[in-house]
């Protein structure tokens, strides 16, 4: 019997008493027992009662002797530290369980949850990152998470440093969530505490890991797939070629979910992923506007908030209308003739053009990843060294 990573088989019926849930817990934190088995095991046997009692010779058929399924004690001490925490047990089929996790093969069956649940009826976006994010990277994860949220998106993350953090702080006011690899009562990383308790007193912690559970390696690639599942979209804002933030983005994509990333300089490797992923077809963002256009038009509570995408402090979506070579170039040649050495404002140079800023936006962003200018902190365009 080993611990498989995915089924397309739901159990049909959440639990309905205390019992059941109990039942439920037990048969989920038992020896080998994953999502999979647990899933298979239910449909087999009808209740995780029956499963309970069938396992050890399941075991055995598998080849393994002397199994036993978790000891009730442990089970008992992790519902005393779930009341302690005033954490509350979401299972698969709850009235508050995230509806868009509960559609991918392998949702968890049983989740902790510190905070206010009823968020998770909300449209969410995740936003991810890189941990050693950079200044600007950090400032646009800010401004995506706080747009976002005054448009009525919860904004999902991992509580990681960095890009994480950022879009954390940024939407509290507005709602977050923080689907941790860890237990829900565990603090991780310990700069980010206070973090934690503000997302439980204004938003909502998430984790399917036992309670006191320290984080470890092999738990995060599974947190991503929650934090891609409960969420209509993943937006990158910076990512290494090898990341976890790509893990999220490919959770994502086989989930059927939307990937949105934000373009870097080439020479930057925290930008490679993202890079990489626009490449390879993902939508490329500047800001909030972007992020909403992207949206099926069927995503709930999109067709309102495509009308009010334009009061979005960033700039527009570029016309329709597609420039001719000839034109881009001509463009491409006036900025870089206004660029130099020297920082210059990236509102100066608009107006110094005396173009749309939607026309401007997008050709500053081909230019920064031709490698022909550079963003310095400050919103500061100069060109390259």
């Amino acid at each position: 019997m080993t611990e498989e990573q995915s089924s397309s088989t739901h159990p049909q019926l959440s639990p309905t008493t205390e019992e059941d849930r109990f039942s439920w817990l037990r048969l989920l934190r038992s020896r080998r027992v994953g999502v999979a088995t647990f899933q298979r095991l239910l449909a087999e046997h009808g209740t995780a009662q029956a499963a309970l009692v069938a396992l050890p010779e399941v075991a055995r058929a598998a080849g393994v002797e002397g199994y036993e399924a978790c000891p009730p004690g442990i089970i008992h001490a992790e519902l005393s530290a779930a009341k302690s925490a005033g954490a509350q047990l979401l299972c698969l089929g709850d009235q508050h369980y995230p509806p868009m996790l509960a559609e991918i093969a392998d949702a968890p069956p049983l989740m902790w949850a510190i905070g206010d649940s009823a968020l998770l009826s909300r449209p969410m976006l995740a936003l991810v990152g890189a941990r050693n994010a950079s200044s600007l990277g950090t400032r646009m994860a800010r401004s995506l998470a706080q747009e976002l949220g005054e448009q009525g998106f919860l904004v999902v993350s991992g509580l990681a440093r960095g890009i994480d953090t950022a879009a954390h702080l940024a939407a509290l006011q507005t709602g977050t969530v923080a689907v941790l690899a860890g237990g829900v009562d565990t603090f991780y990383p310990a700069e980010n505490t206070k973090l934690t308790h503000d997302i439980a007193r204004n938003g909502l912690l998430l984790s399917e890991q036992p309670m006191g559970m320290a984080p470890q390696a092999r738990h995060f690639p599974r947190r991503n797939r929650i934090i891609s599942g409960v969420s209509q979209a993943v937006i990158v804002v910076e990512a290494a070629a090898k990341s976890g933030s790509l893990i999220t983005a490919r959770d994502a994509l086989d989930q059927g979910r939307d990937v949105l990333a934000v373009p870097g300089h080439p020479f930057d490797a925290r930008a490679a992923g993202c890079n990489m992923l626009i490449r390879d077809g993902a939508q490329l963002v500047r800001n909030a506007a972007d992020v909403i256009a992207a949206l099926p038009a069927s995503a709930p509570a999109q067709r309102d908030l495509r009308d009010c995408a334009a009061t979005v402090t960033a700039p527009p979506p570029p016309p329709s209308r597609k420039r001719s070579l000839r034109e881009t170039a001509a463009l491409h040649q006036q900025i870089l003739s206004r660029l130099g050495p020297s920082p210059v404002a990236e509102d100066q140079l608009i107006r110094d053009l005396a173009m749309p800023a939607g026309r401007v936006g997008p050709t500053l962003v081909d230019l920064e990843i031709d490698g022909k200018i550079q963003r310095q902190p400050g919103g500061l365009l100069s060109l390259s060294k």
